[in-house]
């Protein structure tokens, strides 16, 4: 088993994935917890959202199948075409990846600000994941900056 597969098997048993309806997660890039098949396995069970660069924010879509995705121009991950979804008080659980986080739940992005300006506006339960060797054991602060409620590894829960 992989570890995006061994991560993400135990992300499925969690009580808040387990009830959650509404679910935010992302289309993986080649160096993030890899994602494709677990979106593919929950997106007719729950409803899937996923991130589409749009300027300087992410904008949120539903995912529908492959079918209905294509590739950004930012960073050329593959994305969900259709209708913005903004009913954010509706996402029970978002799942966030990260270059790096810390014990504490600090997020280390890629450094343009997405996940910054879009976690402000939820009021979802924050999973952050990575890969057990991506975590540092202090990342800077910014004041602007949301601590991830969770964060977990292939390795089980850090935080």
């Amino acid at each position: 088993m992989t570890k995006s597969a061994a991560l993400l098997e135990k992300l499925e048993q969690h009580p808040k994935f387990a009830s959650a309806r509404t679910v935010l997660l992302y289309y993986s890039l080649g160096d993030e917890v890899q994602t494709h098949d677990f979106v593919e396995k929950w997106h007719r069970q729950k409803t899937i959202l996923l991130p589409v660069v749009k300027g300087d924010e992410l904008e949120l879509r539903v995912y529908t199948g492959r079918q209905s995705l294509k590739t950004g121009e930012a960073y050329h991950i593959e994305e969900p075409t259709g209708e913005a979804f903004t009913a954010y008080e509706k996402i029970d659980l978002a799942i966030i990846p990260g270059v790096s986080f810390d014990a504490q739940g600090n997020r280390l992005g890629r450094g343009k600000g997405y996940y910054d300006k879009l976690l402000p506006l939820l009021h979802s339960y924050n999973i952050g994941i990575c890969y057990d060797f991506q975590v540092s054991e202090k990342i800077p602060v910014e004041p602007f900056d949301r601590v991830m409620d969770e964060v977990w590894t292939e390795n089980g829960m850090l935080k």
